[in-house]
């Protein structure tokens, strides 16, 4: 009987360190792989980006791919988000601080395939601009532009 105690008592003792060792292992594993797979980019000083969407970037879920860049805007701040392609299908969707979206805008008013939005910010704080292509339009090269609007005098 006493045997089987001790047994008994050695096991619980090993669980423990055994137990913390593999989440010492695997909390830092998983940590690497969820931040490699979202990495908004920051929107640079001038407000404008040339880059390339390619079928490395954010799967849409219709066949299509999407890239967030991230942008502090303040309350009241008055915007024009203009994206452009020739490579494909442009929408551009501005997500709020909490990850809801606040305006998007698929083709601009100038009949292309491009896209224009306007919109005014209610809540500082750090939003994304999501670049993506409509659908399964593709990838390619794109223009991305944020630009802070000035009121009239």
């Amino acid at each position: 009987m006493r045997i089987r105690n001790l047994l008994v008592g050695l096991k619980k003792i090993t669980f423990i360190p055994v137990t913390l060792f593999v989440f010492n292992i695997a909390l830092p594993v998983s940590w690497a792989q969820v931040n490699k797979l979202y990495n908004p980019l920051p929107l640079p000083l001038s407000n404008e980006v040339d880059d390339f969407l390619s079928d490395k970037d954010i799967p849409t879920g219709q066949g299509g791919f999407a890239r967030d860049y991230l942008v502090k805007l303040n309350k009241g701040d008055n915007l024009a988000i203009d994206l452009s392609s020739d490579s494909f299908d442009t929408i551009i969707t501005l997500l709020g601080p909490n990850g809801t979206t606040v305006a998007e805008n698929d083709d601009g008013p100038d009949g292309t395939s491009n896209s224009l939005l306007f919109t005014r910010i209610t809540e500082t704080g750090t939003y994304v601009v999501r670049v993506r292509s409509f659908g399964e339009t593709g990838v390619g090269k794109f223009k991305l532009r944020v630009t802070r609007l000035q009121p009239v005098k």
